[in-house]
């Protein structure tokens, strides 16, 4: 076994365990659903409910996905689009720390994801084992280009904050120049 095989093992097996993580707390965790779809809603999403299931269908899925090396760019792409849009709506404004509720998490967990498609998932995957690996630059294309995509889709059909935060932003922001 060469090392860069241990290496993608090692990320895809942890980037994916995260991913799941994530998916069963929004599911489970706390609030369950309902709580996962209140705390989007305010984020200024719409339809929370469906935000709260499109959020653990995707994270568990793609973190599947990672843990058995299939589909790597793809499953690349979900957690890109995942930790973009927690980036710029939950954290961008935090600034970067992660202990100030920040960017800088969501930022490592979406470059590790594009810089494993761009190696590749190695040979203990089930990309290697079908012969459907696609890495360098098309692997990191496809995480990086369908994650910011499904991003850009997500919030133009569902993004619409209230009304009253669009005016307190620019408030505040006036105040600060």
């Amino acid at each position: 076994m060469e090392v860069d095989d241990l290496v993608t093992a090692l990320l895809r097996v942890t980037i994916g365990t995260t991913m799941i993580a994530h998916g069963i707390n929004h599911w489970i965790g706390g609030g369950k659903i309902a709580g996962t779809a209140g705390w989007f809603s305010g984020l200024g999403l719409r339809n929370g409910v469906l935000q709260a299931w499109l959020s653990v269908i995707t994270e568990i899925g793609a973190g599947v996905l990672l843990i058995l090396g299939l589909l790597t760019p793809f499953a690349g792409a979900a957690v890109v689009s995942v930790m973009l849009v927690a980036g710029l709506l939950a954290h961008r404004t935090n600034g970067f720390f992660v202990f100030k509720d920040g960017y800088e998490y969501v930022l490592v967990l979406a470059m590790s994801t594009i810089g494993l498609a761009l190696l590749g998932p190695g040979r203990l995957s089930l990309d290697h084992l079908f012969g459907i690996e696609i890495s360098g630059w098309p692997g990191g294309a496809i995480a990086l280009v369908a994650g910011a995509l499904a991003t850009a889709g997500l919030l133009a059909l569902f993004y619409r904050p209230a009304p009253a935060a669009i005016e307190e932003k620019g408030s505040s922001e006036s105040h600060r120049h």
